[in-house]
């Protein structure tokens, strides 16, 4: 074997007759201790970052120890096996019917919904909700389906553009711009015509934390369908804001109180407080959801719908979002969102009172902000060092570019969740002065090695 095909095990984790090197990418002829083969897996995962500093990532890395103990006696459960595990079917159906509530469906228990494995699989079932519908109201009409396409931001997160493409459905982009810099409305009306099945509202722009306004959408909506006779439905994917505005922003509408918002997502792994990977999807009522996209099985007795993309799938989320939501109820739901909004306002404050940057938003919509260098500030580095810099002292902060038609703008974004204390905050802050300093000293051009690179979070 070749030395970077060998993963060496350390002598003092071996027992005797136990081999001291294995291949890395074919699997062992015999077998090896549990002691051992737990060492060889812990070592490999040393050198990945610490969750607590890891702002870059919107997904949860912490839960109580109960939770923990909840999550360990249900590890064998699953989800997609209603009949097997009857009761943790129904804890799933208590929990959409929970957020059908919190997200002002007309009728909460009588609409559907269900868990899915991420934010992900729900956009792909709405978005396919979407198309179905569409196809049955041309066919209908007796005209073709055969060039569907959907409607969103330039700044939609990677999984709109894999719906489009593995449900062929054409995807037209709304730029985002300084003047504006969410969908906003803005000329919609030139980017929709009969074909299109749908317009996606974000909750929560991945890019920088900021909300679409949708019921401004749906205005523009409803002037497209008083003028044109288009009437185009919308779905809000709020993978993390749909689980913060019912808390921190409970009169802002942009849910079901809008008749033209057909479907939510959220992740049950972001700001859900769950462990990864969790989402959930929910209509505002049955009948804007095909019935021939669900299946039905029998459990307790009686008749479960059910519909979703992956099969198999661990159920121990599930009963950790049902954990949460008796745990802590509307007002520890509160408490935690505003806590981290807290800090989240606390940085952005902290960093604009910098000379060298300016702030893109300053998380007072979901606790996530993103700044930029100033264009005069210096060519001597970008946020692209600021972030390796920061990167050394284990803090993950990302700097990328914007999407299309703001290519030429990088900005750099903190995202606050349940773990990262104010406490915490005030090092980090004291970190990003340092290293800013530490740059604006230098004398001539960062020297580097590689382009930057896109967005990946």
């Amino acid at each position: 074997m070749s030395d970077d095909h060998v993963v060496g095990i350390n002598p003092q984790f071996t027992r005797p007759g136990e081999t001291h090197a294995i291949d890395r990418f074919r699997m062992p002829l015999d077998e090896m201790l549990p002691e051992t083969a737990y060492q060889v897996v812990h070592d490999e995962v040393m050198l990945d970052g610490n969750a607590r500093l890891n702002l870059a990532t919107f997904v949860g890395t912490w839960m109580d120890d109960h939770a923990t103990r909840l999550y360990t006696e249900a590890f064998d459960k699953n989800m997609v096996d209603k009949d097997e595990y009857p009761h943790t079917a129904a804890v799933e159906d208590r929990c959409w019917k929970m957020l059908a509530d919190l997200w002002h469906a007309p009728d909460p228990t009588g609409t559907i919904g269900t868990s899915t494995v991420g934010s992900s699989e729900a956009c792909m079932l709405a978005g396919l909700a979407l198309k179905r519908r569409w196809q049955h109201a041309r066919r209908a009409a007796g005209k073709p389906t055969d060039r569907p396409n959907l409607v969103m931001s330039s700044a939609v997160q990677v999984v709109w553009e894999k719906f489009a493409n593995y449900w062929d459905v054409e995807a037209r982009y709304v730029p985002i711009s300084e003047e504006h810099k969410t969908l906003d409305g803005h000329d919609l009306a030139s980017h929709v015509d009969e074909n299109t099945i749908g317009v996606v509202a974000i909750l929560g722009v991945t890019y920088t934390g900021m909300y679409e306004p949708v019921a401004h959408i749906c205005a523009a909506l409803d002037d497209i369908r008083r003028t044109v006779g288009l009437d185009i439905p919308v779905h809000v994917d709020g993978a993390s804001g749909a689980m913060i505005a019912p808390f921190l922003q409970p009169d802002l509408v942009w849910d079901f109180r809008l008749p033209r918002v057909h479907s939510i997502n959220t992740s049950g792994h972001k700001y859900g407080l769950v462990y990864p990977g969790l989402g959930w999807v929910v209509w505002r009522s049955k009948d804007v959801l095909p019935e021939d996209l669900i299946f039905r099985v029998g459990y307790l007795g009686g008749d479960m719908p059910t519909l979703a993309l992956n099969f198999s799938r661990p159920g121990a989320q599930v009963l950790l979002q049902y954990y949460q939501f008796l745990r802590l109820g509307r007002s520890g739901f509160h408490a935690v969102q505003k806590a981290a909004q807290d800090v989240a306002r606390h940085l952005a404050s902290g960093i604009d009172a910098l000379d060298a940057f300016d702030l893109w938003n300053d998380g007072t919509d979901i606790p996530v902000f993103a700044w930029r260098l100033k264009a005069d500030h210096t060519d001597n580095w970008t946020l692209y060092d600021l972030s390796d810099r920061l990167r050394m002292k284990g803090w993950q902060v990302p700097a990328y570019r914007m999407p299309d038609d703001l290519a030429d703008v990088t900005v750099q974004r903190v995202v606050v969740r349940n773990g990262l204390s104010m406490d915490i905050a005030r090092d980090l802050l004291d970190d990003i002065r340092t290293e800013t300093e530490y740059l604006d000293r230098l004398t001539g051009p960062m020297p580097t090695t590689r382009h930057p690179s896109g967005f990946h979070h």
